[in-house]
């Protein structure tokens, strides 16, 4: 008999565990559990299934029980909760949600991956009919059928970070008319202040209406249903749904309540090999404490990238390996309508207050020869160390290029180099993908007269 191992969620991090842990020993008797209805999915894609752009929940789903539970040997089992881990008998509970059945299952190491949920508001009639959040697949399922109902629709999109624009896009183009409520003086206010306005431009030109510095402090509800909200200072709006998209809190009740160390916001605690407080209890994906890979400080960034990465590495050292998980840099990138907006690193406001004398250094170029058509402006902003030229964080909007150009500034970053070893990075240059000298060239050249000379 080979060791037990049960994995607590059944998304990017748990199946990426559950997955690890038995190529590496495929003796092990592995159990997932997974509260939902679908245990691997691309979540980063509800927006565009809720817009119509992708048909069927299914064209989301990466993996299916069947899959997992034979093909790959994991017995996997869907509306399936984990409600408290025993950690002196070494056991789980595990309600069926379907039957109500109760289980109790004994493991030798476990691995908990219960991920984020949304945050919802403490104000008046947030419970009504008409409230909806986009998390899971189920979410999307269900937004999906108001926003595709027929007839016209006014829709209030409470927050407005990435997954909030995303659906904003979605909603206009599905002929909605999108109010989006940002209580930050700006729309993605870690974003360079120009960067940030050409977003709202951006989302105005296309009918959305854009309201910062202005909150929802209540749903208004006839016969348990959405009709409106009031916003800050009084004002009411009337309305067929809402969104709530203003963030994710971790779910991490389960751990706590079985005595696990937790980390800031109520994270899970663990080491840089993923492991909690009980040296046979691993965590990962959006329900840990992560390490930005810079100031080395405690953060919480739930984004699939590393909930995947996190999975694979916790997987391993279940199995026997001592991996460790480096940190994040809080990369990123989405786009509103025609404007990709990508960024990692540190703004200029985390590096001053990380103790960095930190400046930012800004260019505009266009993304391919200038002569080769349909070239497109790169909007790159470099936040450096003036000291030592070290670079701290990279931002940029424009075309569809920018990312991969963000891309290079993250493995600089990884890396440690300064804005002048990325001056002299060999870039390729073709006239259709790039000028001679690519925009990743101009920022790093533009930001060295930033450095101090003297010192650094």
């Amino acid at each position: 008999m080979g060791e037990k191992l049960i994995v607590i969620g059944g998304t990017a991090a748990g199946l990426s565990a559950a997955s690890k842990a038995k190529r590496v020993k495929p003796d092990m008797e592995i159990t997932v559990f997974e509260k939902s209805g679908y245990i691997s999915y691309g979540a980063c894609g509800l927006p565009y299934f809720v817009g119509g752009m992708i048909d069927s929940p299914d064209d989301l789903v990466s993996l299916t029980v069947d899959q997992v539970t034979n093909k790959r040997g994991i017995p996997t089992y869907i509306h399936h909760e984990a409600t408290k881990i025993d950690r002196e008998h070494k056991t789980v509970t595990v309600v069926n949600l379907d039957s109500g059945e109760e289980s109790v299952h004994p493991y030798d190491k476990l691995v908990i991956a219960t991920g984020a949920r949304p945050i919802r508001p403490n104000i008046p009639g947030i419970d009504a009919d008409g409230v909806y959040y986009l998390r899971t697949v189920e979410d999307g399922i269900r937004l999906k059928a108001v926003v595709q109902a027929e007839g016209k629709k006014r829709a209030v999109i409470v927050g407005g970070g990435f997954i909030g624009l995303e659906v904003a896009e979605e909603m206009a183009l599905s002929g909605v008319e999108v109010h989006v409520y940002e209580l930050m003086p700006r729309l993605l206010p870690f974003l360079d202040e120009s960067f940030s306005q050409l977003v709202r431009d951006t989302l105005e030109q296309h009918g959305v209406h854009v309201h910062t510095g202005c909150g929802v402090e209540a749903v208004l509800e006839q016969d348990g249903k959405a009709c409106g909200v009031r916003v800050t200072g009084g004002e009411e709006l009337a309305v067929d749904f809402v969104l709530m998209s203003i963030g994710v809190v971790p779910n991490s009740e389960l751990a706590r309540d079985a005595g696990l160390a937790l980390g800031i916001k109520g994270t899970i605690a663990v080491d840089d090999e993923l492991r909690t407080s009980d040296p046979d209890i691993w965590a990962c994906g959006d329900c840990v404490q992560m390490k930005n890979r810079i100031t080395g400080e405690a953060v919480h960034v739930p984004l699939g990238t590393t909930a995947n990465k996190q999975g694979r590495i916790a997987g391993d050292n279940v199995a026997g390996a001592h991996d460790t998980f480096k940190g994040v840099l809080g990369s990123m990138v989405t786009k509103v309508f025609d404007l990709y907006i990508s960024a990692t690193g540190l703004s200029l406001d985390q590096a001053k207050k990380a103790g960095f004398d930190a400046v930012t250094s800004m260019i505009t170029k266009g993304d391919r020869a200038s002569y080769y058509p349909g070239s497109r402006d790169n909007k790159i902003c470099l936040v450096l160390d003036r000291k030592t030229g070290r670079l701290l964080g990279a931002q940029g909007v424009g075309s569809e290029s920018i990312a991969g150009r963000i891309n290079v500034f993250v493995a600089a970053i990884t890396c440690g180099m300064t804005v002048s070893e990325v001056n002299e990075l060999d870039l390729v240059y073709a006239p259709p993908v790039a000028p001679v000298y690519d925009p990743i060239l101009i920022a790093a050249s533009q930001a060295m007269k930033k450095v101090d000379r003297q010192e650094g």
